[in-house]
């Protein structure tokens, strides 16, 4: 055996140490964390943020709750006027989504790179939409609205139609961006027009995406639609206003205790409809 050959050997059996990160890996990694923690320091300083208020905090919270916010009111959320609110939060929700996302099918089509009908144009105009869209919050778009219309719902649809055209475009555009080009190619080459591409050649590749991020939009817009009253949208919000302004903290605790149920139910139907979503696979 050659030297060579033993010190081959000799390097096979000797045990190996195993490192996450080597240098100078390593010394990237450890300055990255030491740079976070700097800035956090000098951010909790600079802000002058009293950490002792935030670790007593959990105190004087139970005790806010417990002298003011307790017994809740739950006599003025069975209501009739308060239901009837409750129902009108859903409808606004539903038709902001539902809006929405007629608006996001034609608006992810322009967005998406590799089927936008022009790259130059089309495709940055489309993606800014969708970016403006997303960039304002909903209750920006709300006061913006009610400003303009006045008080009611139609400011909260137009809002929530906004905002889930915005959040939706984005998810649907890069979904779009992944498809296998090779159907949509064939379909082209045999004269199909944008309709039957998009019918044929792109829907069945995005279909189970797409109603899994109509479910999950609708979802967002819901949680959305119980704030945007409070902002003159109409709906709960309304409600929780009013009582927030009046002080009546048993009837607010009532109201933010009906949002929280709604919501946990609201979230078990759209897990429910994602699961039957992901069965059709």
């Amino acid at each position: 055996m050659t030297p060579r050959d033993m010190s081959i050997a000799t390097a096979a059996e000797a045990p190996r140490e195993w490192r996450r990160f080597r240098y100078p890996h390593s010394l990237v990694s450890y300055g990255s964390w030491l740079i976070a923690f700097t800035v956090i320091v000098y951010s909790i300083e600079y802000l002058e943020i009293p950490l002792d208020r935030v670790l007593g905090m959990f105190g004087r919270m139970g005790e806010i709750l417990a002298n003011r916010y307790y017994p809740v009111d739950i006599d003025y959320i069975m209501d009739v006027d308060y239901i009837g609110s409750v129902v009108e939060t859903i409808q606004m929700a539903y038709l902001g989504a539902l809006f929405g996302l007629l608006i996001t099918v034609p608006l992810a089509w322009f967005a998406a790179y590799n089927m936008t009908p022009s790259r130059l144009f089309v495709y940055p105009g489309a993606r800014f939409l969708s970016m403006s869209c997303r960039a304002v919050h909903e209750t920006i778009w709300t006061i913006l609205f009610v400003s303009i219309l006045g008080f009611g719902m139609l400011p909260g649809v137009l809002a929530l139609t906004l905002f889930s055209a915005g959040f939706a475009a984005k998810l649907f555009a890069e979904e779009i961006e992944a498809i296998d080009m090779g159907p949509v190619e064939a379909m082209w080459a045999t004269g199909a027009n944008l309709f039957q591409v998009m019918v044929f050649g792109v829907f069945p590749q995005v279909r189970v995406a797409f109603t899994g991020i109509g479910i999950y939009t609708w979802d967002v817009a819901f949680r959305a639609a119980t704030v945007v009253g409070f902002f003159g949208a109409g709906g709960m919000g309304w409600y929780l206003k009013r009582n927030v302004m009046q002080i009546e903290t048993e009837r607010v605790a009532a109201i933010i205790l009906s949002i929280i149920v709604l919501v946990l139910i609201s979230e078990l139907i759209s897990a429910w409809a994602r699961n039957v979503v992901m069965k059709m696979k």
